[in-house]
């Protein structure tokens, strides 16, 4: 999941891709609060993955929204 959250980070919101990585915090990465309302409508719209802003703004890490994703995702 962190592959396909890594992907949405650099082409849909334009962020640095050597800023992206799972231990780097959401400001590191170059994620304010609008970049993660974005990022929260990208993945309910494309992939059917519910996580409210208010989720987003509580995590940490890259990799604590990749979790997230991963929690929330469609199961086969």
């Amino acid at each position: 999941m962190y592959e396909l959250l890594r992907s949405i980070l650099v082409e849909d919101l334009q962020l640095t891709e050597a800023d992206v990585r799972p231990d780097v915090d959401r400001e590191g990465a170059g994620l304010d609060s609008l970049a993660l309302v974005e990022l929260s409508m990208i993945l309910s719209k494309k992939f059917a993955i519910e996580i409210s802003d208010d989720e987003m703004l509580e995590v940490e890490t890259v990799a604590d929204i990749a979790r997230l994703m991963e929690e929330r995702g469609p199961r086969p």
